[in-house]
């Protein structure tokens, strides 16, 4: 929990990791990818603060002290969503899989959330282990890469027939939420297969799951939010959008949080730290202190209120994953995981200028 001037901040970090880039994980014959990988997500590690970049060989593996450090000590989080990321053709045990997030649930308890992961191109021996995984980790989520290399496929689209069956799949398993890597691309991987294109008729389609479109589709930033407003069951992750940008470029962080504000809502945004990308402690503390700027530029923007924050840096997600959250932080009330119908949140004035 945060506090600052007297409000109580009730933080849910709704997409972090706990990976494995180092050497001795890198695959035989794939080590130009496997370093190429990590060494672009050091390369965004640098848009943080100089104070709190880390050295590479720290970066490549941090230890489970040093995550409940970062995390729930020094971070404020109350609760953090790990999202799975496998990358098996590069990484020999994986980048980030289920398997490796949920090796903290013993130590951590019921402060960690372990999200699943399905690839469509792996078939009935991936809805055999999307149902597995279902079972064992009681998956509330999964975090979907439509960019990851399989073989000789550079990605596939949430439209695909293939992925429907998935998407039926988990959600009569009971899964929930949809995060879907929709933003910056990651070297080797390719931009324009991160396109958001393919949410709109999903989400339409699955009405009775949440998509939490994880970077907002950066750079396609207005492409996502012309979407996102007229889909009630589509979210703003907001990893990177803070991680990246409210330090290295406050200015287009202020038009990224403005074009959310107006469009999506604030009902529908969710904080993230992207860790370790970044660490959280200097993102909750920076959004709590952040208004948008007086700039004439900036004008026609929403502002962010204190009730605001609270919704953006834990109320909504704690709503769509179901946590409870202590009596003295739960105001204010979001519509966050409502079955609204479409158009009804521009009707009622929860999104497209009316936040």
């Amino acid at each position: 929990m945060y506090e600052k001037n007297g409000e109580k901040y009730f933080i849910v970090d709704s997409h972090s990791h706990f990976w494995d880039a180092s050497r001795e994980n890198w695959k035989p014959g794939a080590e130009e990818y496997a370093k190429g990988w990590i060494d672009c997500f050091y390369g965004y590690h640098q848009l943080g603060p100089e104070s709190t970049r880390w050295d590479y060989e720290k970066y490549l593996k941090i230890t489970p002290d040093q995550f409940e450090q970062d995390m729930f000590v020094d971070g404020h989080v109350d609760r953090a969503i790990f999202q799975s990321t496998y990358l098996k053709e590069w990484y020999s045990e994986g980048f980030n899989t289920v398997e490796q997030n949920a090796q903290l649930l013993e130590r951590f308890g019921d402060k960690l959330i372990v999200n699943g992961r399905f690839d469509p191109r792996e078939g009935e021996a991936g809805l055999k282990q999307l149902e597995a995984d279902a079972k064992k980790y009681s998956l509330r989520g999964v975090k979907l890469y439509t960019a990851e290399w399989n073989g000789s496929s550079r990605g596939y689209k949430l439209t695909d027939p293939e992925c429907y069956r998935f998407l039926h799949k988990a959600q009569e398993l009971g899964i929930k939420n949809v995060h879907v890597h929709k933003g910056p691309t990651i070297w080797p991987l390719d931009k324009d297969a991160f396109d958001v294109s393919d949410v709109d008729r999903t989400a339409t389609d699955f009405q009775g799951l949440n998509f939490v479109v994880e970077h907002v589709g950066l750079p396609r930033i207005d492409d996502f939010c012309y979407m996102a407003v007229q889909e009630p069951n589509v979210y703003a992750g907001l990893s990177v959008v803070t991680g990246a940008l409210m330090h290295a470029r406050p200015k287009f962080f202020a038009r990224v949080m403005g074009e959310l504000l107006f469009w999506v809502g604030e009902d529908k945004m969710l904080f993230g730290s992207d860790y370790s990308i970044w660490e959280p402690k200097w993102q909750v503390e920076g959004l709590v202190d952040w208004q948008m700027p007086d700039d004439e530029a900036f004008t026609d923007y929403p502002r962010l209120t204190t009730a605001s924050k609270k919704k953006i840096l834990g109320l909504n997600a704690a709503k769509l994953y179901d946590i409870e959250v202590p009596a003295d932080c739960r105001m204010p009330e979001t519509t966050a995981g409502e079955n609204l119908q479409p158009n009804e949140e521009l009707v009622l004035g929860l999104a497209g200028g009316n936040s």
